[in-house]
């Protein structure tokens, strides 16, 4: 994974075309690697979360070039790399595993549903209200992983008992455990193994969000 960090470290100084098009062979190596990590990653959580398998890894990455449309930031390369491993491919709406790498930012591993639609917060509020110990217990079991709270509503949401013992879980609108990661993990030579064993004790939080994912899509 190093080729992954020397090119992203180099195109943060470098966001422009002619320095990207003369470093293209670069980034076609840097791409390569990147491409057997996250067949290597989509293998090993299928081992313990067969919801996933069958996935490609074009089905689980993304371009690196920006939609520039409607930002003031007119960088055209994206500063960073990422595998998001769900059920049915990254644009399905389902919860999944994911792996973030921005050198010089942030790097870090998770699991959950980011901006979900509506109709899937409203079910996993739901699950929460009926289940709330079982969500609670699904997060506690991830160690080494911590709930973000991140945009996170300042109240209760209408419809939703404020007295409830996990009341305060209402109050997400995204629903992610993440785990902050350093080069040291990442340049380990067991980082894929690594990855996915700190992955496998997020299943049940997992499972449990795409439960309620399946439940809105029946339902609303």
């Amino acid at each position: 994974m190093k080729r992954v960090l020397e090119f992203f470290k180099q195109l943060q100084q470098n966001n422009n075309k002619p320095w990207f098009d003369d470093h293209k062979e670069q980034y076609k190596e840097m791409l390569a690697v990147h491409n057997e990590f996250s067949q290597k990653l989509i293998a090993g959580i299928a081992s313990f979360d067969k919801s996933v398998e069958g996935l490609q890894v074009k089905d689980c990455t993304y371009r690196i070039y920006r939609d520039l449309r409607f930002s003031h930031d007119k960088t055209p390369y994206k500063q960073h790399i990422g595998t998001y491993v769900c059920p049915h491919g990254k644009k399905s709406g389902y919860a999944g595993y994911y792996v973030h790498i921005e050198p010089n930012a942030k790097y870090f591993i998770c699991t959950g549903l980011w901006c979900p639609e509506p109709r899937f917060v409203k079910s996993v509020r739901e699950e929460i209200m009926l289940d709330g110990k079982n969500f609670d217990k699904a997060i506690r079991k991830a160690k080494g992983f911590s709930l973000s709270w991140e945009d996170s509503l300042k109240k209760i949401p209408a419809g939703f008992n404020a007295d409830d013992e996990f009341a305060d879980y209402y109050r997400l609108k995204s629903f992610l455990i993440e785990k902050e990661i350093d080069e040291n993990y990442i340049l380990d030579k067991n980082f894929v193994d690594n990855v996915v064993a700190d992955l496998r004790q997020t299943y049940d939080f997992c499972s449990l969000l795409n439960k309620s994912v399946e439940y809105a899509i029946e339902m609303y």
